[in-house]
């Protein structure tokens, strides 16, 4: 199977979650696991090294968010940086041959700008309106065909993205597709089941 699936995790470790992660990876589809917390508790470490054994096991790509210092101590795969989250090219140089995303919104100068600092892979949106990210930058399907004509790395999408709105950015030039409250915080589904919509 593709592996298309960026997946963001919930911004709560919450008790049952390493066994959801665990069948949410085995469906593989997953190439890449973000692990976004914005307030860092004490036992981070315990948590990263706990979700690091479970994405080793399904050889999905640990990335850690903002952070290329925390995210080279802890020996994640990459780290995945806003365009407030510090210097590219000393992040760059940090991470070595480790993987670098970056947020570029809905800008070409922004991409080019990660593309020239080596990025991995750059990352557009919101497409359409997110749970995590309310007041996101909207970015435009047009910004998706000109990146796959002039950006030679990987692009990622990202917004509100559910089962039945992804198709059309991966048809306009995108490689993986970048979720969490569908899968973390759907109604209707449980997240092992809720994975199986990405295909």
């Amino acid at each position: 199977m593709k592996k298309l699936v960026y997946l963001i995790s919930p911004n709560k470790i919450y008790k049952n979650f390493y066994s959801d992660l665990d069948k949410v990876l085995s469906f593989k589809n997953v190439k890449f696991f973000q692990f976004r917390i914005k307030k860092k508790p004490k036992y981070f470490l315990k948590i990263a090294n706990k979700i690091k054994k479970i994405t080793k096991k399904h050889k999905v790509k640990f990335i850690l968010n903002d952070d290329y210092i925390l995210a080279s101590k802890i020996k994640a795969d990459g780290c995945h940086m806003g365009q407030l989250d510090g210097p590219f090219s000393k992040a760059r140089t940090r991470l070595k041959n480790k993987l670098l995303g970056v947020t570029c919104h809905n800008s070409k100068i922004l991409a080019k700008n990660a593309v020239i600092n080596k990025a991995d892979y750059v990352a557009f949106g919101s497409f359409f309106k997110s749970k995590l990210k309310p007041k996101a930058t909207k970015a435009n399907i047009d910004i998706l065909r000109w990146a796959k004509k002039e950006i030679k790395v990987p692009i990622v999408v990202i917004g509100g993205i559910n089962n039945l709105n992804y198709r059309k950015l991966i048809n306009a030039g995108a490689k993986y597709i970048a979720i969490s409250s569908y899968i973390w915080d759907n109604p209707k589904l449980k997240p092992e089941f809720a994975i199986k919509k990405f295909k």
